[in-house]
């Protein structure tokens, strides 16, 4: 990957520094020589050499208070808040956007801001998802936006207009499903499949496929933490990256169908793949919590606390979907970002770091 760095390592902020992109994003910063910071509501930070800045994006006044004198000339906004409907979402998540940027304003030290969405930028929002007239797959960064009501747009906008009043550049990076490593994470299928796995093992069952017939069948694509962080901070330093959207896809496809035996046999399961109807993680895994708790005794596991580890409705969805899903990624790779993956060992790596680290047995 060839680099023009106009943006010597200088200060950085990682906005939810403890979210399964956030952790990545902040290690590759300290990696790179950045003074990094990392914004969360806990306080905490996944790097003791990351400096903690405890703040609630829901709070302005906290936000201004706690980003006074931190003064970043990088941003990367990580973070999200799920809520019950659109209208919220876009309530909540664009105005944490905007609050943000108004909270650094006045240091008038940004340089560049890079911000995470997805590819619900393509598929429409969670009240609309996948319906309507869609652009084809692979997607592509220069379709026009759907006409629906879209957090990400929101995000965008406040991005775009806060860019506009002090002067920095932005970048934005559309990922699909994220393969990384944290809990208490609302999108995170590395560690949900695990927990899935560790559960069908306790109670003697197969593992068996909890999607749809096309998901099953269909290539697809997903996104390492690392590969997102690697393009965020490129994004952050290189003429290129600047005012841009780009895609973030590991660079290789493959179909559930050949991945998610070789999940089963890692975990010395049998497996079941679709077979007439999506059979959901939410109605299979109902009720199972005291059984988790159990396991985490037993096993002596760091989280006892089974929604912390498993969202079944985020990777329902993804698994469920009706549509193929692949994204392009020359336009990443024509600016000068052609950083790749490989998404099998990227997951069995996570999975091996997630039993490391006690989180599953």
């Amino acid at each position: 990957m060839s680099e023009s760095a106009t943006t010597s390592p200088g200060r950085a902020l990682v906005v939810g520094a403890t979210g399964i992109v956030g952790q990545s994003v902040a290690r590759r910063l300290l990696e790179d020589g950045w003074e990094t910071y990392g914004l969360s509501r806990s306080g905490s930070t996944p790097h003791p050499d990351v400096r903690p800045v405890r703040a609630d994006l829901g709070d302005p006044a906290g936000l201004a208070t706690a980003l006074a004198d931190v003064a970043p000339e990088f941003v990367a906004i990580t973070a999200w808040t799920r809520m019950e409907t659109e209208s919220e979402n876009i309530r909540v998540n664009g105005g944490a956007v905007r609050d943000l940027l108004a909270a650094l304003s006045p240091g008038k030290s940004l340089k560049h801001v890079a911000l995470m969405t997805g590819l619900k930028h393509y598929l429409g929002p969670f009240e609309a998802y996948g319906q309507g007239a869609m652009p084809d797959t692979p997607f592509h960064e220069d379709e026009e936006r759907l006409p629906y009501p879209n957090f990400y747009y929101a995000q965008e906008d406040e991005l775009f207009a806060a860019a506009e009043r002090d002067g920095f550049t932005w970048s934005v990076h559309r990922s699909h499903t994220v393969f990384g490593f944290a809990t208490g994470n609302a999108m995170n299928m590395v560690a949900t499949l695990c927990a899935y796995a560790s559960l069908c093992r306790e109670r003697h069952l197969p593992f068996v496929f909890p999607g749809s017939e096309k998901q099953w069948n269909s290539l697809t694509d997903v996104t390492d933490a690392g590969l997102l962080a690697e393009q965020m901070t490129w994004a952050a330093r290189t003429p290129a990256g600047r005012n841009q959207a780009f895609n973030t896809a590991n660079g290789d496809v493959f179909r559930w169908r050949w991945l998610w035996p070789q999940i089963a046999a890692w975990f010395d399961l049998e497996w079941e793949g679709y077979a007439g109807a999506p059979r959901t993680l939410e109605a299979s895994m109902a009720g199972t919590e005291p059984l988790w708790r159990e396991m985490a005794a037993k096993y002596d596991l760091v989280e006892p606390d089974l929604s912390r580890v498993a969202s079944w409705w985020h990777s329902d969805a993804d698994l469920g979907r009706e549509i193929e899903v692949v994204t392009d990624m020359n336009k990443s790779r024509a600016a000068g970002f052609s950083a790749t993956r490989d998404s099998r060992k990227t997951f069995f790596d996570y999975a091996q770091q997630y039993r490391d680290a006690r989180v599953i047995p």
